[in-house]
């Protein structure tokens, strides 16, 4: 089973963390949507994200670990070339180093140099991928078999969209 995972942070210090499961990597739909509130979350720490994001992932993908191959992560896995872990290796050590995590950045993090670049449709903006787990080459290949015509794959776009839908 894959996963797609990300968090909207709300006005009232709470936090809706959406996750969709899916089989395959060209799959369009998700085959299952999975929300959790999380009441209060930590104040954000620049350098340490990983500290306010990591205890909303846990409680959605904790119960599967054992059912995941790879999580999505909308951020980095590894900040530098020297490997300062970022969200995604924290999320790859909680989860047992078992499952490997994928991370897609938007935006360049400190000129991105150790991420490999990614171009999907007609964007000339590519997204920036990091991974745990598996290789960085492999995980690039895999964002770009993921569905959708633009830049940002179809289900990333429906795990952002459902986290910050009202509930």
């Amino acid at each position: 089973m894959l996963a797609c995972v990300d968090v909207d942070y709300r006005s009232d210090g709470s936090a809706r963390t959406a996750a969709v499961l899916f089989e395959a990597w060209s799959d369009a739909q998700e085959t299952k949507l999975l929300l959790h509130t999380t009441p209060q979350v930590a104040a954000y720490q620049p350098g340490a994200f990983y500290l306010r994001e990591l205890p909303c992932l846990l409680p959605v993908l904790g119960p599967l670990a054992n059912r995941l191959e790879v999580v999505v992560v909308d951020g980095y896995v590894t900040l530098d070339a020297a490997g300062q872990p970022g969200l995604g290796w924290h999320l790859f050590e909680a989860l047992g180093r078992q499952v490997a995590v994928i991370g897609v950045g938007k935006t360049a993090f400190r000129g991105s140099p150790h991420a490999l670049p990614v171009q999907r449709g007609n964007s000339q903006r590519p997204l920036f991928v990091t991974a745990a787990g598996m290789s960085a080459l492999r995980a690039a290949s895999l964002i770009e078999q993921m569905a959708g015509p633009h830049r940002f794959p179809s289900l990333l776009k429906r795990v952002d969209q459902a986290c910050r839908a009202s509930p």
